[in-house]
Parts: structure tokens; sequence; C-alpha cells
């Protein structure tokens, strides 16, 4: 009997580790892991927990430098504080130099004796009223001149206008025409452009400058509205003070 012949008749077990590493894992599910894995995870739970100990503790020493430091400032508010408090309030500085009052001279009277009193003149003459008088007319005038010359100012505002037409099949060429051909005394138009609205329909964007007094918002909208073969609508997209 050969070798191999021999080999194939003993019973002999090859997969003997195979049956013990399922019997280990089934125990292992069984009842656990074994005790050697749970100090190996107990070990390594306490190096987390001995990592983050020591983050907290670094954070905690932070927390009580920034504190320190606060507690710091906070003194030295409370030292200036109690300095300007003890310090004396300066005296308030005057607005304008208040200009020298002087007195109007006095005309003295020269009395002499005689039987005639009409010739006394006890309050002086008018000649002095009328000359302040006149200096004081002659400043008011001046000062009226000069504010007549001075130019006032004109309330302006910029308007931004969306003029919509009926459907894409409008011409925005002469829409755009009709709308700069409305004129009016403080209408000034400015730059324009045509935005889409959707399904190939564009809308005017047009800017004017206005003056307030002489222009308003609904007299313009009701003269461009005007054109109905055009315009659908007219709305106030901006509106800014100059």
């Amino acid at each position: 009997m050969s070798g191999l012949q021999c080999l194939a008749t003993e019973k002999i077990w090859f997969d003997k580790h195979r049956y013990d590493e399922a019997e280990k894992c089934f125990y292992e599910g069984v009842n656990g892991p074994s005790t050697q894995q749970q100090q190996s995870s107990s070990h390594g739970g306490d190096q987390e927990l001995v990592s983050r100990m020591k983050s907290l503790e670094l954070e905690n020493q932070c927390l009580h430098k920034v504190v320190e430091e606060m507690r710091a400032a906070l003194q030295k508010l409370e030292s200036r504080v109690v300095v300007l408090e003890k310090s004396p309030a300066p005296a308030a500085i005057p607005c304008a130099k208040a200009a020298p009052v002087h007195a109007a001279p006095v005309k003295q009277v020269k009395v002499e004796n005689g039987d005639d009193d009409d010739d006394i003149d006890l309050f002086g003459s008018d000649d002095e009223d009328e000359e302040a008088a006149r200096l004081k007319q002659e400043r008011l005038d001046a000062y009226a001149a000069k504010k007549a010359k001075k130019p006032a100012l004109i309330a302006k505002s910029s308007i931004l206008l969306d003029v919509k037409p009926w459907d894409d099949e409008t011409d925005m060429v002469k829409l755009e025409e009709c709308v700069r051909s409305v004129q009016m005394d403080g209408l000034l138009w400015g730059a324009s452009k045509l935005v889409p609205v959707g399904y190939g329909i564009k809308k005017l964007q047009i800017n004017c400058v206005v003056e307030d007094d002489k222009v308003g918002t609904d007299i313009l909208g009701e003269e461009i509205t005007k054109f109905e073969d055009f315009v659908q609508s007219v709305d106030v997209a901006a509106f800014n003070k100059i």
C-alpha cells in the first residue's frame, strides 16, 4: 500500500482550527467578549477619559486667565471713574464774546438863569434818534437784498418707472417714444432699458428727475397711461430724494 493510500485511510481532522475558531466566536457571542478584550477596551476608555480631563483643565486655566484680565480692566475703569468724579467740572465756554455796551452820550444841558424856560432843551435833539433809525433801516435793507440774491433750494427726486406693454407684439420703440413725448415743466427724462418679464414680454424701465413742487408721480402716471394702444400700466420701481 502506497503512502497516499495510507493517508486516505487515516482519520485525520485537518480543519480542526476552523471549527475551534467558530466555537470560540459562538461562546463569545453568548457570554460576551473575553476578559482580555474587556480589559483592552476599558484601558482605551480610560485613556480617552484622561485626555478629555486634560483638555478641560487647559480650558479652565484659559478661562481663569480671561477672568483675571477682565477683573483688572474693571478695576482700572473704576479708578478712572473715581478720579473723574473728584475732579471739578470745567467752566462752560461762552459761545460768543459779548460785545461791549456803550452808553448813549448824554447831551449836557446848560441852564441859564432867566425868565424864558422855553429855550431850555432837557432831552436833547431828535437828530440822534433819526440817525439811529436810518442806520437800522439801511442794515435791514442790506440783509434783505443779500437774502434775495441767495438762490432758493429746489427739492428734486429721482424716479424709476416700470412701463408694461399689453403683449409681446407691442412695439417697444414706439412705446418709449410715446413716454418721452410727455413733457412738463420740471421733468427731465434719463436713461432707459428693456427688462424681460416672461413669455417673451419685456417692460420699459426708464429713469427721470422731477421737481417735487411741479411734477408728481400721479400726474406723470396719468399722462403716460393716456397712450392706451401701447401702455398697459405704469408702476414706480424706485423713488429717491436728490
